[in-house]
């Protein structure tokens, strides 16, 4: 724990921004999807090694790096399974972006033109006259 991990003095319910370093695939942060103010910082060697790293987990709501290559970004993006990515911003929110995870984060999307698909019913029609 390089910094945080305790509660807050507000509440029993907040925890303290909390930043983990020399984290494994072993270990429950690495393993588990995290609602809280929680970075676990994982070392990597290649670019590979780290999508590889980031796609092994059961969860895929939402999945942020940074790059200053603008091939990296574009790259890395489109490998990282995750509903959500965010490319040098972590504020993922909007009233025109789709909302929502894969895997065992969730189907369908809330927000934006997609967010309406769960409740339409596709009907197919074939007529011959």
């Amino acid at each position: 724990v390089l910094t945080g991990g305790t509660m807050h003095s507000l509440e029993r319910t907040f925890f303290t921004p909390t930043l983990l370093s020399h984290v494994n695939t072993k270990m429950d942060i690495f393993n588990q999807e995290t609602f809280g103010p929680v970075a676990a910082v994982v070392s990597f060697e290649k670019e590979e090694d780290a999508i590889q790293l980031a796609n092994n987990t059961s969860a895929g709501l939402a999945s942020y790096f940074y790059s200053k290559d603008n091939s990296q970004c574009w790259r890395v993006s489109d490998k990282l399974q995750y509903g959500m990515v965010g490319v040098n911003e972590i504020a993922l929110g909007s009233e025109v972006a789709p909302f929502g995870g894969i895997k065992s984060s969730g189907v369908g999307r809330e927000g934006s033109k997609y967010g309406v698909d769960d409740y339409l019913n596709i009907k197919y029609s074939l007529f011959r006259i």
